[in-house]
């Protein structure tokens, strides 16, 4: 059974997050992008936890959550994301870490425990002042068999790896508690092929997920397994043990489109590619640049570009079918005209993974502009212009 999975969402209690998502929403978006399973995000927050109460319940099959009422085959896993504050050797360290549980009973545990470290109602992704040992320690010493893993693993604010947070490896941020991360998230602004150059990271699974702070942005990254039935156990027992026969492959946004992946300052409107030698200074205004995701992979990259590991997942491209369509139409990716050009798409091809991956032939009879763009996709007949300090790459044409 093919199964596709986005393990890293939020609701719209978190910051900057769209005030349409609802667990009803969500299912319906899922079930048109392609995806079978799905985090519920932000289980910590009170208000949140309520409506996934109210809206979802437990699949017997699966162990998994699912809309009350008819089956609309889309899973729900209960997850969230983390922030810890804390002081190391006198610096300031800010780390997300993503939190995916099994039983909802830990829940008021969970939220007993964490909430002495900061007030888990004021944003679905809440603050604890705690490091990040002491966060996995107290949510293993609840629910042992939960699946945790840092979020975004290299921007530079949050990421564990990021350049403003300041560790090297996950084993210094994490600590003794190291030993129960098995995975990562590999974050919009980085694929494998970067994360490959850094041989320290082979031990861990590499997982790629949307972070969605919106419906539509839903599996720009996501995850493929192969399992005999969607089970949390399975799940992630093949992301462990890197099993390329159950966790066959990952969707990836390209990593030029993702908004931290070269240096620069927003500000100046100036960016560059980064190398071991490069300036850390914004040649225009004479302050520090945001240090991007490139930089960080090549600082403590050991390989050279073009490695790949004997366990390594394999991965596929692609740019969500709003981004081309608003290319080829040009109008803007939130207007109507390209909301009905989708709509279109989902009507002939039931998913936008099902469309995207379709033949050039089928795609045709539905534009052939929009055919011939994802032609050019597949063949790298593009070219992106890299994003950097907050602002995404944008693609053109060759």
């Amino acid at each position: 059974m093919k199964i596709i999975a986005d393990l890293h969402i939020h609701s719209r209690f978190s910051r900057a997050c769209s005030t349409k998502i609802t667990p009803s929403t969500l299912a319906a978006a899922a079930l048109e992008k392609g995806i079978n399973l799905i985090s519920t995000g932000d289980f910590l927050h009170n208000q949140w936890l309520t409506e996934i109460k109210q809206n979802l319940e437990p699949d017997k099959d699966t162990g998994f959550l699912k809309i009350k009422g008819p089956d609309k085959g889309v899973r729900f896993m209960l997850g969230t994301e983390v922030a810890t504050f804390f002081w190391e050797k006198g610096k300031s360290k800010r780390v997300h870490t993503c939190i995916m549980i099994k039983n909802m009973e830990s829940i008021s545990q969970l939220r007993d425990v964490l909430s002495k470290a900061g007030n888990l109602d004021i944003d679905g992704r809440p603050i604890l002042s705690m490091s990040t040992s002491e966060l996995v320690e107290k949510v293993i010493n609840i629910e042992r068999d939960a699946f945790i893993f840092p979020a975004h693993l290299w921007t530079p604010y949050f990421g564990a790896l990021g350049e403003t947070t300041g560790f090297d490896s996950i084993k210094e941020a994490y600590e003794d508690m190291e030993k129960y991360i098995y995975a990562y998230e590999s974050g919009l602004s980085s694929d494998p092929k970067m994360n490959w150059m850094v041989s320290q990271l082979d031990k861990y699974a590499l997982i790629s997920n949307s972070d969605a702070h919106s419906l539509e942005k839903l599996g720009r990254e996501a995850n493929v397994f192969d399992v005999n039935k969607i089970e949390y156990n399975e799940i992630f027992k093949a992301i462990k043990e890197k099993d390329k026969t159950k966790f066959t492959s990952t969707i990836e946004f390209y990593p030029e489109e993702g908004k931290y992946h070269y240096d620069g300052h927003r500000q100046c409107n100036f960016s560059l590619k980064p190398g071991k030698t490069s300036d850390r200074i914004c040649p225009v205004c004479k302050k520090p640049l945001v240090i991007g995701v490139m930089h960080r992979v090549i600082e403590l990259a050991d390989r050279e570009e073009g490695y790949i590991p004997n366990n390594a997942i394999p991965y596929t491209h692609q740019i969500p079918l709003r981004e081309i369509i608003s290319f080829v139409i040009k109008k803007g990716i939130g207007t109507q005209a390209v909301e009905n050009k989708y709509k279109e798409f989902i009507k002939a091809f039931g998913t936008e993974f099902n469309a995207l991956n379709s033949s050039f032939d089928a795609i045709s009879k539905i534009d052939h502009d929009i055919a011939e763009m994802i032609e050019k996709i597949r063949k790298n007949e593009i070219k992106i212009i890299p994003g950097y300090d907050g602002v995404f790459g944008k693609f053109e044409l060759l």
